[in-house]
This record gives C-alpha cells, sequence and structure tokens, in this order.
C-alpha cells in the first residue's frame, strides 16, 4: 500500500511539473490590448490549442511596444501567437 502512494504522489508530482511548464503568465498589456482590438474572426477548420502552431495563411497581429507576442481572432476566439513561428501561446477566453 505504501509503495501506491509513494508512485501515485510521484506521479502528481510529475505531472504538475509538466502542466507547469505549459503555463504563460502573460503581461496584463498585452492581454488588455488584445481584448480591445476590434480585429475580425478568421474561420479555421483546424481545432486550436495552446502549443498547436498555426498555418502561414492565418495572420498574425503585432502587440506594438511588446516584442514576442501577436494575436490573431479564430472561430470568435482571441489566441495569442508567437510571431516567428506562429505557435499558440494562449488562447483568452
Amino acid at each position: 500500500m505504501r509503495k501506491i502512494m509513494l508512485a501515485t504522489a510521484a506521479m502528481l508530482t510529475i505531472c504538475s511539473a509538466a502542466f507547469a511548464q505549459t503555463t504563460v503568465v502573460l503581461p496584463g498589456e498585452v492581454r488588455t490590448y488584445v481584448m480591445e482590438q476590434k480585429t475580425p474572426s478568421v474561420v479555421y477548420d483546424g481545432e486550436i490549442t495552446v502549443g498547436a502552431t498555426l498555418p502561414d495563411t492565418v495572420e498574425i497581429h503585432t502587440v506594438p511596444n511588446v516584442d514576442g507576442y501577436g494575436y490573431t481572432v479564430i472561430n470568435e476566439r482571441r489566441v495569442i501567437v508567437e510571431p516567428k513561428t506562429h505557435r499558440v501561446i494562449q488562447i483568452l477566453e
């Protein structure tokens, strides 16, 4: 029984660490800027998830005065993107 409890604790620790690595602390000014923009939504057939890479055909808009963050609106959802790679950083709800 003790081995099972230790194994469970170890798995929870590993899962927590993995989750923490995918969590991004977004600067407040980036979120505020993106939420205030009247950017038209693009229809996209694929699933949008954090870590996914968007195709080059999706237009990425820059966030003024903040390097490393871009955004787009896909299927009525605001998406924060790494401009150089088109990788989804965060989906704003």
